[in-house]
């Protein structure tokens, strides 16, 4: 498998704030959304523009949250993103390109989803739902405590989403994930189910190797056209995976089922280690496909990079 930078561009709004802390990309109403997981509203990336759409309402007054300002406890997280299949959208309410929005779990500020639309839509308003059963049910299935969950990263593959764990190899948590029946997720997002009632399985646990010593854990994922799964995944040199630390290594996997089938370093980006926290697929060619990936700064100063990736698998 080879990588390559095409392009790199600092994301910021339209008034110039940056977008912060980016942790999901998805494909939305002709552009592209990404998540912010210190803020309750994610970045509509357009070739015209860079506007906020809100994901959840505000908590305790706050919109955007931060370690300096005691605050951090309170963010929601929101770190896997997925667009909602076609075959089921016509059970959802003004569904036309809907995408879903999900919280890591290792907190109770973080076992939120959204079912988002865009703008201009029919039934526009987010709908939004507390999934606390069902992150304790993925927990369980998982083996780990629920304070230790850190939903990183999802995919649809067939009918079901595969939710990456992203852990601490080094600390014994590792990379894995699950299998989440998609139909019955939107249900309970929608409000016409018990998030306890949806159907977790399929774990699986990947040993993607080291870099530097530190150990590689999922951060985002993309379905391939020929079922396999691409993840990125980066080392970062923590003893807790519940904290930030440095990223001494960063790259792309193909996951053929609980095997790693292909992995490449990602190139520096500006000169240092590309934090990859979202990937989407822009294109699929004969070779593999062109991605666009998002660079979370972990300053909330930084504006988040958006880095066009060409793969050849």
């Amino acid at each position: 498998m080879q990588v390559e930078v095409e392009h790199v561009t600092a994301l910021r709004f339209d008034d110039g704030a940056p977008v912060r802390a980016a942790s999901a990309v998805v494909a939305f109403g002709g552009g592209w959304l990404v998540a912010q997981d210190d803020a309750t509203h994610a970045a509509w990336v357009r070739p015209d523009g860079v506007t906020p759409v809100r994901a959840l309402p505000p908590v305790r007054g706050l919109d955007t949250f931060e370690e300096e300002r005691g605050t951090k406890a309170l963010k929601p997280d929101l770190e896997a993103a997925f667009v909602v299949p076609g075959d089921l959208l016509v059970d959802l309410p003004g569904g036309d390109g809907a995408v879903v929005l999900l919280g890591s779990g290792s907190s109770p500020a973080r076992v939120r989803g959204c079912l988002l639309r865009p703008p201009g839509s029919a039934d526009a308003e987010p709908l939004v739902a507390d999934l606390a059963p069902l992150y304790a049910a993925v927990a369980c299935r998982l083996g780990v405590d629920a304070d230790l969950l850190n939903l990183e990263g999802a995919c649809v593959v067939g009918d079901v989403l595969r939710w990456f764990q992203r852990g601490l190899p080094d600390a014994g948590v590792p990379t894995a994930s699950v299998d989440v029946d998609v139909r019955a997720l939107l249900t309970a997002l929608a409000g016409e189910a018990r998030p306890a009632d949806v159907p977790v399985t399929g774990e699986r646990r990947y040993d993607l190797g080291s870099v530097r010593g530190v150990g590689l854990a999922v951060t985002d994922a993309v379905l391939l056209p020929d079922g396999a799964v691409l993840v990125s995944a980066a080392a970062e040199d923590t003893p807790d995976p519940r904290d930030d630390g440095p990223v001494v290594g960063s790259v792309l996997a193909v996951l053929d089922g609980g095997v790693v089938r292909d992995r490449v370093d990602l190139p520096h980006v500006h000169g240092g280690v590309a934090k990859v926290e979202g990937l989407g697929v822009v294109e699929h060619t004969g070779d593999g496909a062109r991605l666009l990936a998002t660079v979370d700064a972990d300053d909330p100063t930084e504006p988040s990079l958006a880095v066009g990736l060409r793969v050849r698998c």
